[in-house]
């Protein structure tokens, strides 16, 4: 079920509380007027968690913090990676891909819980308004960059292509045309592509609701927050 509740532990202009979807529990934290919403998932992504954490110290929205350590979350007593809980065809496949053991009425019993509050939760995190924007905060390694996004792509701008682990995901064409304008790369997925993976910028792009990823290598704090900062000051 969906949890909601209070704790005062950062300064008094912010507030944080809790929203859940099954076992993946998210730390709220809000300051000034509900302008934007950001959201930290994965738990082992520690860079994009401290950029985000003080970029809200100074800058009005609200965050949505993932309360793990690692990169997957518990699920009915096997794994799921909380990115993949946004639909049921893409929960399913990762469920089956990270509990190999598990027979498929173990599956099924997951997925329905992740179905009972599914809803609910979504409309907590995203943005209220039709013009809000939600934006992730991710961290990569090695095996992952910018190329591997390119070819399921709407558009691509590579103005770094020197540095392929820095990047920004969008699913909005005038924000691809804005983020594009400065020095970073810049990718617009907003055509879907079959395969449903289950991710929030799946949902987003669905939905037609404006998404931005910022990716940067594990680490690199400095380019993560420019990025952001960029982002900013452009959409």
């Amino acid at each position: 079920m969906l949890a909601v509740g209070w704790g005062w532990v950062w300064p008094p202009n912010w507030f944080h509380r809790r929203v859940r979807l099954a076992d993946a529990s998210f730390r709220i934290v809000s300051r000034g007027i509900d302008r934007r919403r950001y959201i930290w998932i994965h738990g082992d992504e520690r860079t994009a968690h401290d950029v985000l954490v003080n970029h809200m110290r100074s800058t009005d929205g609200r965050a949505f913090l993932i309360e793990n350590k690692v990169r997957n979350v518990e699920l009915a007593g096997g794994s799921l990676d909380p990115n993949r809980m946004f639909s049921r065809v893409g929960a399913e496949q990762n469920l089956k891909r990270l509990n190999p053991a598990w027979d498929l009425h173990q599956v099924a019993k997951a997925l329905d819980t992740l179905d009972r509050d599914r809803d609910q939760f979504v409309r907590k995190i995203l943005p209220r308004e039709s013009a809000g924007v939600i934006v992730a905060l991710h961290n990569n390694g090695a095996g992952y960059s910018v190329q591997d996004e390119v070819g399921i792509s709407d558009k691509v701008a590579l103005n770094d292509a020197a540095h392929p682990d820095e990047f920004m995901l969008c699913t909005m064409p005038a924000d691809f045309v804005k983020l594009a304008e400065g020095p970073y790369n810049v990718l617009l997925q907003n055509t879907m592509p079959r395969d449903d993976d289950g991710s929030l910028s799946r949902l987003c792009g669905a939905r037609g609701i404006r998404y931005v990823n910022i990716e940067a290598a594990h680490g690199n704090a400095a380019s993560q927050r420019a990025m952001l900062h960029w982002l900013e000051s452009r959409i």
